[in-house]
């Protein structure tokens, strides 16, 4: 039992992942790493979690990543379980990293559900209260599709689609996280902190990363505090609204929203990903928006709402989903070519896709002996690529059945062709969070809650469309999560088959947790009651959008369909020159889909980012050896502060105690009068 204690501790870089020792590169069987406890923690956590994403999904409907607070409560959890048990004398099995980042990945598959299964939005968008604020004269609006919430049938609907997501995109892990390389900031963060858990006396240089991740942490922990006291209880208070560009740059989102934290997710998004979401964000909200909001009234209706279709919120949607879908259709075609490739290539390999391209000059490998280990191990458990199809495929057989006996008005032929693309998007969203940790999930579920509400039409095309959201976003989202949690494991030495395993366990139990502590608020609480505690705003959004999808794409404004196009097609053009041109013009080609975050979530996004980048740079300069050995634990810190705070701050916002003082920023009485 020492040796295997042994085998699992940390002693080299945290950012390497990689144990130092001969001794400790042989983590623990995959079977080792499910444990019984770790089950009982991890539910009991989700239960936890659950209820704390309802409670954001029905006021603010904004959910924070909490990867960082699961990979955190696990190890607390687990280490008072065995503390428990070594007073009665009982002697626990070690407690790993590996058994750390399976409870993590548990937790987060279980309150993933509350988050994709849309009990703030679109499930609630059906129900007979939503239908009744936004009225019966309401064009549109009838009284036939409405569908009041019940534990049976969502269970089972979430049982129907929640695991779809899981088999779609598990064959490309190793494309995404070792060809790819992509970084999934929040998934690098939360391995960086399992691995500091568990190093114990180790090198150094671990040492001090462990240290300065934990200052960092502290920092970005007490920042959120400080802030919260000023937050208010409005969404126009706190330092988050602060004009740090002036008041004008702050209508059009140009604002520095993180202070003290521009190196959060900078040292873990490569340069050019943050140049790229720079320039999306001067196209998108230094020019295209606000020329589009000159043409109100001619292009579209000048008196709409923020989030209405009809007006400049379709444009946002739709454009930003364009390049996305180009770029991600690009990417896609590119796989499918090397697979092929390597199969003519390497007969011996048929059916398997590279471990990984290398694309030096001389061709050779230049892998590290950390990296070689961590690809070494990540492939070592291999999830059968036979599994992953026919998972797939009857999975979405089974949903493709029952799905139109909870929702008539989703015929199956439907509900069959939602299945078809849904890979495409999820490859999409996990391509894009793992560029630049944002889960789009239910912009794309919009997206196809507008389609399949036009296609069905005027009978039933409210509750299609809205069924089909919900089939959208729980593939998307699942997979994205499935991604980050698997280059988590990846960091940590954890085999791939045993976090697939925990997936499916925290999916399973999240199909029930999910909708029982939803319950718990739809039975105590007047739930979408606008004076109410819990408006659930998006609940009138998703019924709007749904209604208005039922016209159709006549229904979105002018000329939307085809810039919709030109940037489709713009970024199949950009991709196609980032391959062909030589690597010294290459390099600086932007990439379409981090160009693309910026033009949905605002240009804050992007500003932070680059700010974060030229604090990099100048500490490189100044001093390049402590960068390389202390950025990635200073943006882990400061990752990992924001993670914990989110949990306190929910559970003030559960027990009712707001902040204490609402601050907030206005034109001086000068400049009103000029």
């Amino acid at each position: 039992m020492g040796s295997e204690a042994d085998a699992t501790e940390l002693n080299g870089p945290l950012l390497a992942g990689a144990p130092a020792t001969a001794e400790e590169t042989v983590p623990p069987p995959w079977r080792e790493q499910l444990t019984v406890r770790g089950i009982v923690v991890s539910a009991i956590l989700g239960v936890l979690f659950c209820l704390i994403t309802h409670r954001l999904n029905l006021t603010v409907g904004i959910i924070p990543s909490l990867n960082v607070a699961a990979g955190l409560l696990g190890y607390f959890l687990v280490r008072t379980w065995t503390a428990a048990l070594a007073r009665f004398g009982i002697v626990s099995k070690p407690f790993t990293r590996q058994e750390n980042t399976v409870i993590q990945t548990c937790v987060v598959a279980c309150y993933g559900i509350a988050f994709s299964g849309g009990f703030g939005s679109y499930m609630l968008a059906m129900d007979q209260n939503t239908y009744e604020l936004i009225g019966a004269d309401y064009p549109g609006n009838r009284a036939e599709d409405v569908k009041n919430p019940s534990l049976g049938w969502m269970i089972g609907f979430m049982f129907v689609v929640s695991f779809l997501g899981l088999f779609s995109l598990v064959a490309l892990r190793k494309v995404m996280v070792i060809d790819y390389k992509l970084t999934y900031p929040s998934g690098t963060a939360t391995a960086m902190l399992i691995n500091s858990f568990h190093t114990t006396s180790g090198a150094e240089l671990a040492e001090k990363q462990v240290s300065c991740l934990g200052k960092y942490l502290s920092i970005s922990f007490i920042w959120n505090l400080f802030k919260w006291f000023f937050s208010g209880a409005g969404d126009s208070c706190g330092f988050d609204n602060f004009p740090s560009l002036g008041l004008a740059a702050f209508k059009n989102t140009y604002v520095f929203l993180n202070v003290f934290l521009f190196l959060q997710r900078t040292r873990h998004c490569p340069l050019h990903v943050n140049c790229s979401t720079l320039l999306g964000a001067i196209i998108s909200w230094g020019f295209l928006w606000p020329y589009i909001t000159t043409k109100a009234g001619e292009w579209y209706p000048a008196d709409l709402g923020s989030n209405d279709f009809k007006g400049l919120y379709g444009y946002k949607v739709f454009i930003p989903v364009s390049v996305i879908l180009g770029d991600g259709i690009y990417n896609i075609i590119k796989i499918i070519y090397a697979t092929i490739k390597e199969i003519v290539n390497a007969r011996s390999k048929q059916g398997r896709l590279p471990l990984v391209w290398v694309q030096d000059d001389d061709g050779s490998s230049k892998l590290s002996s950390e990296e070689k280990l961590l690809n070494e191990v990540f492939v070592k458990d291999n999830i059968p690529p036979w599994l992953a199809g026919s998972g797939f495929v009857g999975l979405a057989a089974i949903s493709t059945a029952t799905v139109p006996m909870m929702f008539p008005q989703f015929k199956w032929y439907l509900v069959l062709s939602a299945y078809v693309v849904a890979p495409l998007l999820a490859f999409c969203n996990s391509y894009g969070t793992g560029l630049t940790d944002w889960n789009l999930a239910s912009t794309y579920g919009k997206i196809g809650l507008f389609i399949f509400a036009s296609w069905v039409g005027q009978h039933g095309g409210v509750i299609a469309g809205l069924a089909a959201c919900g089939v959208m976003m729980s593939i998307v989202s699942t997979t994205a999560d499935l991604m980050q949690d698997f280059k988590t494991g990846y960091l940590t030495l954890s085999s791939p088959r045993s976090m697939f395993v925990s997936q499916l366990i925290g999916t399973a139990l999240g199909c029930v947790i999910a909708p029982l502590t939803f319950w718990l608020y739809w039975a105590a609480f007047d739930i979408g009651n606008p004076d109410g505690m819990f408006k659930a705003p998006y609940a009138v959004i998703f019924r709007e959008m749904s209604i208005l999808g039922v016209e159709g794409f006549s229904a979105l404004p002018q000329h939307c369909l085809a810039i919709c196009t030109f940037f489709f097609f713009a970024a199949i053009a950009i991709n196609l020159l980032k391959d062909v041109t030589p690597g010294s013009v290459s390099k600086y080609v932007p990439l379409p889909m981090a160009m693309a975050i910026p033009f949905y979530i605002g240009a804050y996004f992007a500003i932070d980012m680059f700010i974060g980048t030229v604090i990099l740079f100048v500490w490189e300069r100044l001093n390049r050896k402590e960068s390389e050995e202390f950025a990635g634990a200073v943006a882990s810190g400061l990752i990992c502060g924001d993670g914990i705070w989110s949990v306190p701050s929910a559970i003030l916002s559960i027990m009712r105690i707001d902040p204490p003082m609402c601050m907030y920023f206005k034109p001086s009485v000068a400049y009103g009068l000029m």
